[in-house]
């Protein structure tokens, strides 16, 4: 395996935390799996892949805009590029059904070459699917062949530049391939930071967030990467699009907007400028007990409605909570506190709320303190918010080992307003439970507004050994329903893809679907640029 991701789950080889022990027993108890690996991953040699089949003349073509080593269709390649990391993406590439896997991979080096790059497929009549860090949980990234015979794959790996720094202005100009953590490591050098820290972090890029409307953990105080997005540069099939650096602008929509969320069915970003922070003085991540999930987001509404909601507000509902402290072990927040203390205070069966302040926070930080020991919450100590801290990024990895374990493991998101979020939180909660017997729903609060929250969920069931994809299918349709039903939004932040896409009319309405078909057909009129996402398919008239 290269150095890159493996194809059947996340991350390198032996890289990153694996389940505890002591989660065994857990899993037999509230999922009903009988414990042990019960599922391996094919090896890549047993993966199932249709030969390539580039027009002829193609693959010359892009070898001549992107260079001999810019052009691959070895099958480790097609099979890394072949799907995102959702859970029915994981399916697939553990079981080896790779066979839409892209006929070649494309590697360009800059703008001029993506632009070369579309053209020669736009000619040919190739379809075209961009490729940052492959995280899509949404089938952003699977390639959905549809009426196209052949796909490639562009990855925009090589263009990782951090190409200007604007401290005066607290921006900075990157290209689209730099990964998160390479591009803070370089901000660093200029005591700044983007402060975008998704759980997908590790491994996702700058051009991929900006692409899905990533938000990060700490979006509650430093926004969502839209919000922070100052202009971008995108090329189409009919050349460039491109917004200018300026704060603010009044000179008609927001064409950089329209870029931020468009998965690159719209163009493929070859360059963001994004709003950048110093680097915080100091961080403080503490944890708090309330007694339930409603008393909890209630006094989180009244911080973020005063301007005191901390940076990351996380907090979990009564079945998160008592999934984390099962599964912390002794270094975890039970074993910090001890159940006993739990009971004796009234929060056994309470909410655990992680605050986390970066920067020079005191002041807001100690009136948001007096407000919730005000409602009656109970102080954790920093211990709780630096053991989250530290594992933030673990979720993704031990997600392979509950998928060996025969678990369905799978997350959704959504939002809505304060007065909307309890109607919210019940009917996706019970639209889960119902299409799912005996699994565990856990839901937690992930960012605040002043004007509502965002809700993630994440659902554990044994799985369906006979039909596992049929099997979370209905259950997402279910959610999707309920969602709607309720008023929220299909994503919060994960994007739309290709498994939303279906729902999307839902939320815009279907003249506003028309207008995102016109803009597609005017930018894309092949219609080559990531087919079968962000759109659902037109009806056949």
């Amino acid at each position: 395996m290269t150095r890159e991701q493996v194809f059947w789950g996340w991350g390198e080889p032996g890289a990153g935390p694996v389940m505890p022990a002591h989660a065994e027993a857990w899993l037999r108890e509230q999922v009903g799996v009988p414990g042990g690996v019960v599922s391996q991953p094919v090896a890549l040699e047993d993966v199932r892949l249709r030969e390539p089949a580039l027009p002829a003349g193609l693959r010359e073509r892009l070898v001549e805009i992107a260079g001999a080593g810019g052009v691959r269709d070895d099958r480790e390649i097609r099979v890394l590029r072949a799907a995102g990391k959702s859970y029915l993406d994981l399916l697939a590439q553990r079981a080896g059904a790779c066979e839409d896997a892209p006929d070649a991979v494309v590697e360009p080096a800059s703008h001029e070459q993506v632009l070369a790059v579309l053209q020669a497929c736009n000619d040919a009549g190739v379809a075209v699917v961009p490729f940052g860090g492959g995280t899509s949980v949404v089938g952003g990234v699977a390639p959905a062949r549809g009426r196209w015979e052949a796909l490639v794959s562009l990855d925009l790996g090589r263009m990782d530049a951090l190409v200007e720094v604007d401290r005066r202005s607290l921006i900075a100009r990157l290209q689209p391939g730099l990964r998160l953590p390479e591009a803070d490591h370089r901000l660093a050098a200029h005591g700044l930071t983007l402060g975008h820290f998704p759980q997908s972090y590790e491994w996702a890029t700058v051009g991929g967030c900006v692409a899905a409307r990533s938000a990060g953990q700490a979006s509650s105080g430093f926004g969502r990467i839209d919000a922070n997005l100052v202009a971008a540069r995108a090329a189409t099939p009919l050349g460039d699009w491109a917004t200018l650096p300026v704060p603010a602008s009044a000179a008609g929509p927001s064409l950089r907007q329209l870029l931020a969320g468009s998965e690159g069915a719209l163009g493929v970003l070859t360059e963001v400028t994004l709003r950048v922070r110093p680097l915080p003085a100091e961080r403080r991540y503490e944890g708090w007990f309330l007694r339930s999930f409603g008393e909890g987001w209630e006094v989180l509404r009244a911080l973020a409605q005063d301007g005191l909601a901390p940076d990351v507000a996380r907090l979990s509902d009564e079945p998160e909570t008592r999934m984390s402290l099962a599964l912390a072990g002794r270094h975890g927040v039970k074993g910090l506190l001890g159940a006993a203390v739990l009971r004796a205070r009234g929060f056994a069966d309470g909410c655990l709320l992680i605050c986390g302040w970066e920067g020079t926070a005191d002041a807001r930080r100690g009136e948001a303190a007096r407000r919730l020991r005000a409602a009656g919450a109970m102080a954790a100590g920093r211990s709780p918010g630096e053991a989250w801290l530290r594992a933030r990024y673990a979720g993704p990895h031990l997600r392979d080992d509950l998928l060996d374990r025969g678990v369905l493991v799978e997350t959704l998101e959504t939002a809505a307003t304060w007065t909307g979020l309890g109607d919210l939180y019940r009917a996706v909660r019970d639209a889960l439970a119902g299409a799912l017997p005996g699994a565990h729903v856990a839901c937690h609060v992930s960012h605040v507004y002043a004007t509502g929250a965002s809700l993630y969920f994440t659902v554990l069931a044994a799985q369906d050994r006979d039909d596992p994809a049929g099997q979370w299918r209905r259950a997402k349709d279910a959610a999707c329903a309920a969602i709607v039903g309720a008023g929220g939004t299909l994503s919060h932040h994960h994007a739309i893809g290709r498994d939303h896409a279906p729902w999307l009319a839902e939320e815009v309405g279907a003249l506003g679907l028309e207008v995102l078909r016109a803009v597609k057909e005017r930018v894309d009129p092949a219609g080559i640029l990531n087919p079968g996402k962000l759109l659902p398919a037109a009806a056949a008239g």
